[in-house]
């Protein structure tokens, strides 16, 4: 696996990569990597003779100092584990050459980015719209891989390849889930135990509202329901929730009263302690 630390060195590996004829797929990563990041390998590999990874705890999509500060950082175990599940190269660059000196171009989604989870962190999606480009424009790949997890990044993202005619084939993966259904985050190595233990109510909040739908609840009852759940665990605090259309993130079109009767994406955002968390998923009436 190779290795590299500029922009230069990891141009030059996926020249390399295309001279023989290879596809290339992209997972861009902050690092701290867990099994659910590994699935994003896996897809890739799935589909591209050669996959890149990139590590980088980017500084623009973080409003809060100290959790830029906190977030966790295990480059030896990334790299181990991204050997481990077949990447072939990865970059690992410094912050001032992906943010040179006097740096001042930014990319946002005017809608996507300020709406839902954008408006809990203003400024979060247009650093992630941002760096991602700069990461696509320095690896050039043929697609790229995110979990469906950070769901409104996931629409973000697509949104944005689509606007600026990238050509790069943005594909989504299912979440990874711990055995008692908390999703896999990096975040997650910061909970107390207590905390940890009282996360999965994420988890039984959404398995909740997808039976509901499947017995016809309203979206109206359906979120009742999920901030009960959310209230029964008092180390969780509720500061998210959003049921929309899948992909558009538009509003439903249809009454809250009525029964849902239309896909809906549902996205929750939770704190515990310092740690704020995420969720989503899918539902199908």
């Amino acid at each position: 696996m190779h290795v590299c630390r500029s922009i230069a060195a990891i141009r030059d590996a996926v020249a390399g990569f295309r001279a023989t004829g290879h596809s290339v797929g992209l997972v861009t990563t902050m690092g701290a990597l867990h099994a659910g990041h590994m699935s994003l390998i896996a897809a890739a590999k799935r589909d591209h003779g050669r996959v890149v990874a990139t590590i980088f705890v980017n500084p623009t999509q973080f409003g809060d100092p100290k959790d830029l500060e906190t977030y966790p950082r295990t480059e030896a175990a990334d790299l181990a584990m991204l050997e481990a599940a077949g990447c072939d190269a990865v970059l690992i660059p410094r912050a001032d050459e992906i943010y040179p000196e006097a740096d001042e171009t930014i990319v946002e989604t005017r809608d996507l980015a300020v709406r839902m989870h954008g408006a809990l962190r203003p400024g979060h999606f247009r650093g992630v719209a941002t760096v991602v480009t700069k990461l696509f424009n320095i690896t050039r790949p043929d697609a790229a891989y995110f979990g469906e997890k950070d769901y409104q990044q996931l629409q973000v993202i697509r949104r944005m390849a689509h606007d600026l005619h990238m050509g790069i084939d943005i594909h989504g993966v299912p979440t990874l889930r711990e055995a008692d259904g908390l999703a896999m985050s990096s975040r997650n190595v910061r909970l107390t135990p207590e905390d940890r233990a009282a996360a999965v109510c994420l988890n039984r909040a959404l398995d909740r509202a997808e039976r509901m739908a499947m017995e016809r609840a309203s979206p109206a009852q359906i979120e009742a329901a999920i901030r009960a759940t959310i209230a029964d665990e008092p180390r969780a605090t509720l500061t998210g929730l959003d049921i929309v259309s899948p992909g558009s993130l538009a509003f439903l079109r249809h009454s809250p009263d009525a029964p849902l009767s239309e896909p809906a994406a549902i996205m929750i955002s939770a704190r515990f302690g310092e740690v704020l968390l995420i969720d989503q998923r899918e539902i199908t009436p």
